[in-house]
This record gives C-alpha cells, sequence and structure tokens, in this order.
C-alpha cells in the first residue's frame, strides 16, 4: 500500500464517528462468544494498585456452561469456589467454612465467569465496546452504559478464537487480570460441576440484596 492510500485510510479512520467503530466492535465480539457454549481452563490471577504493584496472586481453575452455569475454583494462596446453576451463585470459602448463597446477577457484573456466561448479546447491549487489533491479538475495550457496575473498564483479548486474557479495571485504578491457560472450547462437561453439596458445620449466608 502506498504512503497516499495508508494516509487516506488512517483519515477515515479517524474521520469514523466513535459510534461506527464501537458497533464495529460490538458486532465483532458479538460473533467471537456467540459459538462459545462450554469453556474450560486454568488460569493465573494478579491484582495490581493504581501504580502497577502487585497487591495479590492466585491460581486455579475454571469452567462455564451457557446460559448461566459456571464453577471457579482458586486453589493457591487460598481455596475458594464461585459456582452457579444458572439461578444461584454460591460463593465457598472452606478456610471460613462459610457459604454464602445469591440470586444470579443478570447485570453479569460481578465475576468474570458470569461475564462470559451470559448472553453475548446482553453482553454488547450494557457495554460500549471498541476493538484493537496487534499482530494475532484481538483486544475488545468494554466501558460500562451503567454507573452501577463493579469495574470502569474490561479488556478481553483473543489469540486466534481463544480467549487469552480478562482484564479489569475498577474506579480507584485497581486492575484484576486474568491469563487463560489450556482452554478447551465447546467440549463437554459433566452437569455434576455446576453443583454443589454444603458441607456439614458450614455457616450458610443468604444475600437477598
Amino acid at each position: 500500500m502506498t504512503v497516499k492510500k495508508t494516509l487516506a485510510a488512517l483519515a477515515m479512520t479517524v474521520a469514523m464517528p466513535l459510534s461506527a467503530l464501537a458497533s464495529e466492535g460490538a458486532e465483532r465480539l458479538t460473533r467471537m462468544l456467540e459459538p462459545l457454549q462450554t469453556f474450560e481452563a486454568t488460569f493465573e490471577q494478579q491484582i495490581l494498585d493504581a501504580g502497577g504493584e502487585r497487591l495479590q496472586e492466585a491460581q486455579g481453575r475454571m469452567w462455564l456452561s451457557r446460559p448461566g452455569r459456571f464453577r471457579w475454583e482458586v486453589d493457591a494462596p487460598y481455596q475458594q469456589e464461585v459456582i452457579s446453576d444458572g439461578e444461584e451463585v454460591i460463593l465457598h470459602d472452606p478456610d471460613l467454612e462459610q457459604v454464602t448463597i445469591q440470586a444470579l446477577d443478570q447485570r453479569v457484573t460481578h465475576t468474570p465467569a458470569l461475564l462470559l456466561s451470559g448472553s453475548a448479546g446482553d453482553l454488547t447491549e450494557s457495554y460500549d465496546v471498541s476493538r484493537q487489533q496487534q499482530g494475532s491479538a484481538e483486544t475488545f475495550t468494554l466501558v460500562p452504559k451503567s454507573a452501577d457496575t463493579l469495574f470502569e473498564e474490561l479488556k478481553m483479548t483473543f489469540r486466534g478464537e481463544a480467549l487469552a486474557t480478562l482484564q479489569m479495571t475498577d474506579s480507584t485504578g485497581q486492575r484484576t487480570a486474568i491469563e487463560f491457560r489450556d482452554a478447551r472450547v465447546n467440549e463437554a462437561i459433566d452437569d455434576s460441576r455446576f453443583t454443589f453439596e454444603i458441607p456439614d458445620g458450614t455457616d450458610v449466608i443468604r444475600d437477598t440484596h
């Protein structure tokens, strides 16, 4: 491509209304997510402050099955589980011997698994979406349309057709960065992954908010 054509293409991109760019990003993200029925992967998670200093790190495994079912297990440094059967979300903290149960939040703002297990259409209706391509990596930036969310920005990066990373930034600038590995897409997952039997002697808290 000549320099003249390159500059012309750049000018057209800069001149394109932001709404058009957002629409293109939303349509592309929907096409990426719609075929996703099940997803299984190991993950490494880091929480960083606004200055980039590491506050916490964890690792574990996750499973999800649309619509609304997922299991998120943190193995280290402390064991924790988050499970949804599509109707309720269960948070299990073995160290505290405590289980918290709440209705599935349809705003898909509480956990990364909820974001992925929800409807792609609902996701793009709730967020303004932009897209950036860098080599084989395709990154989507989602900004909530409502102020009633737990984060101000979400970035999802795909390499090929596979989700590689997820990064959330809250109002204080704190970032949660998750890297997925050994991903399996659209393979059968047993229904038992999305059920949970409360251990004897565990305190149960029902969150009605």
